[in-house]
């Protein structure tokens, strides 16, 4: 019996590669020499500092493009409010990772609806759709393309 897993994951190597990227633009850009305005990344969160409100808008998009060219959907990202205090400003971003139970049972609504002959069940953080072609599971795929989620989905594990 053929089958795929439905994931929302986050490459964590990739992550850090383009939070030090970030970092190192900040350091070679003539607007922020001396201002100490860095990219912190913890473990489900991206933490912007900098002395301004306003330059913590400059950095959003030094971010963006760096997870852009790591291949890291910009979905992810939760920005929070811009919390300014007497000479800092700083802002915390968080990483979206994994698939809610709300948006599992969407998904599995969506397959039963779509009358192809698979099985969806939730298991965790991830759906598992089970049927007996190919062809079935990659109608699925791209019915669940088609939807437009606002969290990125990875379909992995397919297996003949």
């Amino acid at each position: 019996m053929a089958s795929f897993d439905i994931k929302s994951e986050i490459n964590t190597h990739e992550l850090t590669n383009a939070v030090d990227q970030a970092n190192r633009v900040l350091q070679n850009r003539f607007d922020f020499k001396g201002t100490n305005a860095s990219f912190v990344l913890n473990a489900k969160e991206i933490l912007l500092s900098a002395k301004e409100d306003f330059q913590i808008k400059q950095m959003e998009p030094v971010l963006h493009e760096a997870l852009a060219k790591r291949g890291i959907d910009l979905k992810t990202l939760q920005p929070g409010s811009i919390e300014s205090a007497t000479g800092e400003a700083r802002q915390s971003i968080s990483l979206q990772e994994g698939i809610d139970r709300e948006l599992a049972k969407k998904i599995t609504t969506l397959v039963k609806q779509s009358k192809v002959k698979v099985q969806a069940s939730v298991q965790g953080e991830s759906v598992r759709i089970n049927g007996k072609k190919r062809d079935e599971l990659q109608q699925i795929i791209q019915l669940i393309k088609d939807q437009k989620y606002d969290l990125p989905l990875q379909f992995d594990n397919f297996r003949d």
